[in-house]
């Protein structure tokens, strides 16, 4: 917490002041976290101040609130294309990101619970953005993007998270989400220029080479790269209590056909949608349950027990390989193609059409 408000004041996040007419101040709060490494050990201990933003009043003191995020699609793509010319991926993280966008509204909060200052009577008035802000991803975002702008960075109008820059036979790419962004390229002299440029701004943590990332594992050999989700996996797995389950051999028993309305409710239906929400995620390495989750997200309004047995059958299917995942290999030619199938009122509710697809990169899947 000390060090916490020790980089607050150093950033000068906000200034004392008397408390104007009719102004009213925010709260804030302590919020506590444990980091861990891949392999689930302890990385540190954290604590972050938070603003209830919750009590901010749209048109006084916040406007905009949006900020964008890297599409996964460009994820893979990125790594798709990383592993078949052999470029350098880096990763880094920045300190205390929303600390560093500019605030242009007039914000007051009240001291930290169990922090004194020599001036009680006075409050904070915020001049950076701080977490929990109504406005704090849109300052910080509008901050980094123009930070790389003035590097001569490209914006991409498709995926207003990646930036690119070509000189030469020189190419990088970054891909930003939040406050964890991505180097790729060809050139680890302007990937390093990069960091430090950044270290130089906001102050980072240089991660090396790319081995985790939102919640995906990413190895790489000279055959090419492979991502999985084998921690998020067992979390799930030992978060449902299946994690010493028998596994089966498919995702889905195919003689079982799932009605809306036959069948015992289920007794606890927000479980079942977190559920269905935690494998959604997980299709994005793992195509082969994308059928059966697609199947069962058609009952969270009104989830069956039959309904959540079928997606505890999904859990024991993961449980036969939990690391499986995405590979993309160094070999790739990078030619794009894409196969769609669909059946004919199949859907034994709604009596239509069923449709699927994937768009390979090369031999690689990446949507």
């Amino acid at each position: 917490m000390h060090a916490e408000i020790t980089a607050l004041e150093q950033n000068h996040t906000w200034t004392l002041v008397d408390l104007p007419p009719r102004k009213h101040p925010i709260g804030c709060k302590w919020v506590y976290k444990v980091k861990y490494n891949v392999g689930g050990t302890i990385e540190r201990y954290k604590a972050r101040l938070v603003a209830k933003g919750y009590t901010q009043v749209e048109g006084v003191d916040y406007f905009d609130t949006f900020s964008p995020v890297a599409k996964l699609t460009s994820v893979k793509v990125l790594l798709a294309i990383a592993a078949a010319k052999c470029w350098f991926l880096e990763q880094l993280d920045v300190n205390n990101a929303f600390l560093h966008g500019d605030l242009h509204e007039e914000v007051y909060m009240k001291f930290p619970p169990g922090m004194s200052f020599s001036t009680p009577n006075q409050i904070c008035k915020l001049e950076k953005s701080l977490y929990g802000l109504k406005q704090a991803s849109s300052k910080w975002y509008s901050k980094l993007s123009n930070a790389l702008i003035s590097l001569n960075y490209m914006q991409s109008t498709t995926d207003y998270c990646l930036f690119t820059k070509a000189e030469g036979s020189s190419f990088t790419a970054i891909l930003v989400y939040v406050d964890d962004l991505v180097l790729a390229g060809n050139n680890l002299e302007e990937i390093q220029h990069v960091k430090q440029f950044f270290d130089r701004q906001f102050k980072i943590k240089d991660l090396g080479q790319l081995r985790f990332f939102l919640g995906f594992e990413v190895s790489r050999s000279q055959s090419g790269i492979v991502i999985n989700q084998r921690k998020y996996t067992l979390e799930l797995l030992s978060d449902v209590g299946l994690l010493a389950s028998k596994p089966v051999s498919t995702p889905m028993n195919p003689s079982n056909k799932h009605s809306h309305d036959e069948g015992t409710a289920y007794s606890d239906p927000s479980s079942y949608r977190q559920l269905i929400g935690r494998l959604l995620y997980l299709t994005n390495t793992r195509p082969d349950i994308c059928f059966a989750v697609q199947q069962l997200s058609e009952h969270v309004s009104n989830p069956m027990e039959h309904h959540y047995r079928a997606a505890t059958h999904i859990l024991k299917y993961l449980k036969s390989s939990p690391a499986k995942g995405v590979f993309y290999p160094s070999t790739s030619d990078l030619k794009l193609s894409a196969f769609a199938d669909s059946d004919w009122a199949s859907c034994a509710i709604t009596r239509k059409s069923i449709t699927g697809f994937c768009v390979f990169l090369g031999p690689s899947l990446v949507s």
